[in-house]
């Protein structure tokens, strides 16, 4: 939809206008709080888009963020900037060393428990794993040093 900031109105695609109606203050569950702006068409019983455009019964109404559309904004600008560029490519190219190894040397693909705990407990024993494996390999080091500069 097309948004005009001048009369803070939204443009649907049957041409009519979604004014401002109320704020609305929500609480996320880890606490946080954001202002929501609410906007509602005046009439959409005649309209041909309805259907595809809402599954409410009344008028199409349409929750905005406007300190989301800020950071979003701000995000796709420094996303675009030439160190975000340069970091997007450099990132694209390097593979994390753990997650690696996991994928690649453990042929680990995906998830075989699911819900959160459970695949936090699976994360948790395959991190375990590595981590012994990364003990047991500088054990083995620091034993041939030992038999080889005697």
């Amino acid at each position: 939809m097309g948004y005009d900031e001048i009369t803070d109105t939204y443009t649907c695609h049957a041409g009519k206008k979604l004014q401002p109606i109320f704020l609305k203050k929500q609480k996320s569950k880890s606490g946080f709080e954001s202002e929501v702006a609410v906007y509602e068409c005046k009439d959409c019983t005649s309209c041909p888009y309805k259907k595809k455009c809402t599954k409410a019964k009344g008028n199409k109404r349409l929750y905005i963020s406007k300190s989301f559309l800020e950071k979003r904004q701000e995000s796709y600008e420094i996303i675009l900037s030439e160190t975000g560029i340069l970091y997007r490519m450099n990132r694209s190219i390097q593979i994390e060393g753990a997650f690696g190894v996991l994928k690649n040397d453990y042929e680990f693909q995906r998830f075989l428990l699911r819900g959160k705990s459970k695949v936090k407990l699976e994360i948790l024993l395959l991190s375990m794993g590595y981590n012994l494996n990364k003990l047991h390999a500088k054990y083995r080091m620091t034993v041939l040093e030992n038999i080889c500069f005697r």
